[in-house]
């Protein structure tokens, strides 16, 4: 089934990326979250002959698509299937030390969401899948089924956000206790059941918050995220640039918070005179505010709503 669903993903904000990660035409640029190589696409046309690029994304429909789309650019653009947590490794096997700019764009694609078989969407009724990647063996269905209420009401109030989470993971457990929850339909009238119907007039989709916070915790998101970003940072050229997209608060907030800590990690107490800590700041943060899409692009795209672009440009003290 998979294979009869075409990759479309439209890539979110694509200028105010480019002109954020100041392409330089002989620079070396990564790309962490490749999907159909919609940014990809606009970075590679801006290289030289001595310019690289590489993209790197664990789902194999993205890789096959993005293939196809990169493939005008020959030998300056590389893709390789692997989770962004290894973009260090991957560099050092590739003999590169440094690079000039570093996108990620998170969350799930277009493509993701719409092929029905994948079950990341709580529109379509297919099995409880929701892998990224789908070498692992893990899936939503085994989240769903094996995890003790305490775990799945932890989730659902931390990756979801969801003031009913208690009541979530209370229905879920009294249900499975019948028999298991196999597909997307199934878990999304277990939850109707456990919030009230004036709420589910008025709040948007039910089951949107357990989804994400299910996603979230089978591929590990948000601590791939806390995990990789110093690192990335340290990847950086002098003026190297890094632009992070983000589609939820928790995402942002991590970002943010990374950021900020880059820019000034002093731990001295405020009234010390003098830094006596020995922390130096690894550079600055460009957006003081996050980047959000134009209205035109917000209407015309109605998943772009949520997207924010924070940008940090490495910097060392003099």
């Amino acid at each position: 089934m998979e294979t009869s669903v075409e990759f479309k993903h439209v890539s979110i904000m694509v200028d105010e990326v480019i002109e954020n990660l100041d392409i330089k035409s002989d620079g070396i640029y990564v790309d962490g979250t490749l999907g159909g190589a919609g940014h990809a696409w606009h970075i590679c046309k801006r290289l030289g002959e001595k310019g690289r690029f590489i993209g790197i994304d664990q789902d194999a429909a993205a890789i096959e698509a993005s293939k196809k789309r990169l493939a005008e650019f020959g030998d300056r653009a590389q893709v390789v299937r692997s989770n962004y947590c290894h973009m260090k490794d991957l560099l050092w096997q590739m003999e590169i030390d440094k690079v000039d700019g570093i996108l990620l764009d998170l969350g799930v694609s277009s493509y993701q969401f719409d092929n029905a078989a994948r079950g990341f969407s709580y529109r379509e009724d297919a099995p409880l899948d929701m892998r990224m990647d789908q070498r692992q063996e893990m899936t939503a269905r085994d989240i769903v089924n094996t995890y003790s209420e305490s775990e799945l009401y932890r989730i659902i109030r931390d990756f979801g956000e969801d003031r009913f989470a208690k009541n979530i993971a209370k229905h879920i457990c009294q249900a499975r206790a019948k028999k298991p929850i196999e597909t997307t339909f199934e878990l999304t009238e277990v939850i109707k059941g456990a919030i009230p119907m004036k709420i589910r007039a008025t709040g948007g989709h039910p089951a949107k918050k357990t989804f994400q916070a299910i996603r979230i915790e089978l591929n590990q998101e948000l601590a791939v995220l806390q995990d990789s970003l110093n690192d990335m940072i340290d990847l950086l050229n002098e003026n190297g640039r890094i632009c992070i997209i983000t589609f939820h608060s928790l995402e942002d907030r991590i970002v943010k918070t990374i950021f900020k800590k880059n820019e000034n990690p002093c731990v001295c107490p405020p009234n010390f005179p003098v830094c006596m800590c020995g922390r130096k700041s690894k550079g600055k943060v460009i957006t003081r505010k996050p980047i959000i899409p134009s209205e035109k692009e917000m209407e015309e795209n109605p998943r772009s709503k949520s997207a924010k672009l924070r940008v940090f440009m490495k910097k060392t003290e003099e």
